[in-house]
């Protein structure tokens, strides 16, 4: 992992540090309920799972029906989760080689499970372990947001996914996850960014702009220059990189990115 970037002087004076605090507390807060959710999704697919190692076998995917009255609540809790679920680890299963324990909404606010072929012989979809909202916690074993994507697998909507590992005994099972339609996070996190004097955007810890008022960065482009994943691991405060203040929300993996003020 690369440092963090040099804390430096640069540029005049454009944005109040409290706004800027105040506006990344705001996104945190949008965003923690969501990672409620899927905490609760890890918790209860930890227990479904070690309950098969205790009874000395591999969990099956029948197993994971146990899952869906929580994931239900879930999706009538949580006014920004529009799918959410539990996506296996290959192999981890006894019956199948892949899985997703996966229920959304849909756009008349029905609740049903996503139906998805993972054979590897007839799927194009049955290898997702290189998508980042699975890779990301996967390899850094924290949880992170993903996107904005268009997500064909699930939903064909412009989407962020928030997702988490789902860990047994220190070995890593698949990650818990929930979707959130762009269009939705944008109603509530735009606002925010508005009242910010100068151009600000949101970026995720690949860079990827998940929300921005920057007309030079536009959704879903990728932000090059800093190590945006060791921003996130250090100071709370965040760092300054080219003119540029890059402050973490809080503990939610997304970085405020605003022009630095003058010290």
């Amino acid at each position: 992992m690369g440092s963090v970037p040099h804390l430096a002087t640069a540029g005049p004076a454009v944005l109040d540090e409290s706004a800027v605090a105040d506006a990344a507390a705001r996104v945190q807060d949008a965003l923690e309920g969501v990672f409620d959710a899927v905490g609760r999704t890890a918790t209860d697919t930890e227990a479904v799972l070690a309950s098969a190692v205790e009874e000395g076998r591999r969990p099956v995917s029948a197993d994971l029906a146990a899952l869906r009255p929580g994931l239900r609540a879930c999706l009538a809790q949580y006014d920004l989760v529009s799918g959410i679920g539990f996506v296996a680890a290959p192999g981890l299963l006894e019956d199948v080689p892949a899985w997703l324990e996966w229920w959304q909404t849909t756009v008349d606010g029905a609740v049903h499970p996503l139906v998805l072929d993972l054979d590897p012989e007839h799927s194009a979809y049955s290898d997702y372990t290189h998508w980042d909202w699975f890779a990301l916690p996967r390899d850094t074993g924290q949880r992170a947001v993903a996107g904005p994507y268009v997500d064909y697998l699930c939903s064909d909507e412009y989407s962020l996914t928030l997702s988490s590992p789902v860990t047994i005994g220190g070995h890593f099972m698949g990650v818990a996850a929930a979707d959130v339609y762009l269009r939705r996070f944008e109603a509530v996190v735009m606002p925010l960014l508005q009242r910010l004097p100068g151009p600000a955007r949101l970026v995720n810890a690949r860079g990827r702009v998940a929300a921005s008022t920057d007309p030079h960065h536009l959704v879903g482009s990728l932000t090059k220059g800093p190590d945006f994943a060791a921003v996130l691991a250090g100071s709370a405060g965040g760092a300054e990189h080219g003119g540029l203040q890059l402050r973490p929300c809080h503990g939610v993996p997304l970085i405020l990115m605003t022009t630095a003020p003058s010290v």
